[in-house]
C-alpha cells in the first residue's frame, strides 16, 4: 500500500487538501477514524458564503437548512445592536451533508476513501539519507486491524487534537476553547438573524443562538478556560455556564422550550503553532490552528489552505523532494494570506474577552449609531474583521470609537 500523498481526516479540510492533491497529480489515500464522514459533528454548522465558495460548492437543498443576513449583539445588560447584512451572509448547514459533499468531490477527482480507519503511528526515514524524499510509514487500524501505508507526504487534517501533529513532534495551536452546543426548540424572534451574547455568561468569547428554522435553533456557547474555571467557582463546565445561561437569560429563557433535540461538545483551536511543516508531514485546518479567533469558525480558512497543503504535497512527492524545506512552501504561502488576519482576530479576541459587562454594556451603546450600524452593514466580514476595523478606525466617528475602545484600535495596525 504506497501513496504519494495520505489526508488523515475527511472533514473539509482534508477532503479538500486530498482532492487538491489528486488534482495536482498525486495517488491519495484519505482516511477517516470514524464509520461515516460529518459525524460525529463538532460545529456550529454556521459558514460564511465566502466559506461555501471557497470549498467551490453552491448553496443546496442537500446541505443548507437555512440561510443569514444578519446578527443581533445582545449586551449583558440586554440591550441590542442590530447589525443588518441586507443580503445573504451565512448558510445553516448539515455538516454531515456538507462534508461527505466535499468528500465526494475528493473522490471523483481519483482520491481513494478509506472509513474506520485510525492512525496510530508515524515513522520517518532520514531525509538526508533519502536525498531529501522523506518517505513515511504510517501505522493504523484499518476496521480494528493493524496496516501499514507508505507515503511521502501525511497530511494531517485530523482536528483540534491531531495525533498527527503529536507523531510528528509538532506543536499543538496556542489555546483550545472549549464549546458546548444543543439543538433545541426555540421561537426566533427573526430566523434571518443569528443572536450573540458576549459577556459572562460565556467568559472570554460568547453564547449564541444560530436558527435552523423559525422553531428550532442551535444554542450554544465556548470559553477562555483562564477566565471561565477559577478556583472554588461551582460553575467550572461548559455544561454548568450553558446550563445558567438558558434559565439566566430573559431573552433567551421566553423562547427555549426547556428540552433539546441535539447535544454535542468540542474545542475550538485558536493561535497557530511557528511551524506546520516538518520533513514528510503538513499540517492544516484545525490541526493547525487555522481557525478564527474572533468567531470561532475554521471552514474558510482551512478550506484555503488546505488547497495549497494538496497542491504543495503533491507537487513535492512527485519531484521527490519532502523534505521540511521543500514544504515549507506550504507554509510561507498561506501565512502570507491568512497570517495577518489570523493575528489581528486574536488581539481582538484577547481584548473583547476580557472587558467586563459594564464596559461591553458601555461599548455596544456606542456602537449602536445609524452611522456606525451603517458602516458595519457596508463592511462587516465574518471573514475579515480587520476590514471593518480599519473602516470604524478612520471613520467620521473615530473619536467615539475612541472612547469606547481606549487606546486598542491603535495597537491594532
Amino acid at each position: 500500500m504506497k501513496y504519494d500523498v495520505v489526508v488523515v481526516g475527511a472533514g473539509p479540510a482534508g477532503s479538500t487538501a486530498a482532492r487538491y492533491a489528486a488534482l495536482n497529480g498525486a495517488k491519495v489515500l484519505l482516511i477517516e477514524e470514524h464509520a461515516s464522514i460529518g459525524s460525529p459533528v463538532g460545529c456550529t454548522g454556521l459558514l460564511s458564503t465566502r466559506a461555501v465558495t471557497e470549498c467551490e460548492l453552491k448553496p443546496s437543498d442537500e446541505f443548507v437548512f437555512n440561510s443569514v443576513r444578519g446578527a443581533a449583539v445582545y449586551a449583558p445588560d440586554g440591550q441590542c445592536l442590530p447589525i443588518d447584512g441586507r443580503q445573504t451572509r451565512a448558510y445553516v448547514v448539515s455538516r454531515k451533508n456538507f462534508d461527505r459533499t466535499l468528500a465526494v468531490m475528493a473522490i471523483e477527482e481519483g482520491a481513494e476513501l478509506s472509513l474506520r480507519t485510525r492512525a496510530v503511528e508515524l515513522e520517518k526515514a532520514n531525509p538526508e539519507i533519502s536525498n531529501g524524499n522523506s518517505q513515511v510509514k504510517l501505522r493504523v487500524l484499518r476496521k480494528g486491524r493493524p496496516e501499514t501505508i507508505s507515503t511521502s507526504v501525511v497530511i494531517g487534517a485530523d482536528g483540534v487534537k491531531s495525533r498527527i501533529a503529536s507523531y510528528a513532534g509538532l506543536e499543538k495551536p496556542a489555546r483550545i476553547l472549549p464549546g458546548i452546543q444543543i439543538e433545541a426548540p426555540y421561537a426566533s424572534d427573526d430566523s434571518d438573524f443569528v443572536e450573540l451574547f458576549p459577556g459572562s455568561f460565556a467568559p472570554g468569547f460568547f453564547a449564541w443562538t444560530v436558527p435552523v428554522d423559525e422553531k428550532v435553533s442551535r444554542i450554544g456557547l465556548a470559553l477562555e478556560p483562564g477566565l471561565a474555571w477559577k478556583k472554588g467557582q461551582e460553575e467550572n463546565s461548559s455544561l454548568a455556564y450553558l446550563e445558567k445561561f438558558l434559565r439566566s437569560n430573559s431573552h433567551v429563557k421566553a423562547r427555549y422550550s426547556g428540552s433539546m433535540l441535539d447535544f454535542i461538545v468540542g474545542g475550538i483551536p485558536i493561535g497557530s503553532q511557528e511551524k506546520t511543516v516538518t520533513d514528510g508531514v503538513i499540517l492544516a485546518g484545525d490541526a493547525a490552528g487555522q481557525t478564527k479567533p474572533t468567531s470561532g469558525g475554521g471552514v474558510y480558512t482551512g478550506a484555503f489552505a488546505a488547497k495549497i497543503a494538496g497542491k504543495v504535497a503533491a507537487e513535492a512527492a512527485l519531484e521527490g523532494d519532502t523534505s521540511a524545506k521543500r514544504l515549507s512552501e506550504y507554509d510561507q504561502v498561506w501565512r502570507k494570506s491568512l497570517g495577518r488576519e489570523l493575528e489581528i482576530g486574536m488581539k481582538i479576541h484577547d481584548y473583547m474577552g476580557k472587558l467586563e459587562d459594564r464596559q461591553l454594556n458601555d461599548l455596544i451603546s456606542s456602537l449602536n449609531t445609524p452611522s456606525i450600524l451603517n458602516t458595519i452593514t457596508e463592511y462587516g466580514d465574518m471573514d475579515h474583521p480587520s476590514i471593518l476595523m480599519r473602516k470604524l478606525m478612520f471613520s467620521g466617528n473615530s473619536l467615539r470609537l475612541m472612547k469606547a475602545f481606549g487606546t486598542f484600535l491603535r495597537t491594532l495596525f
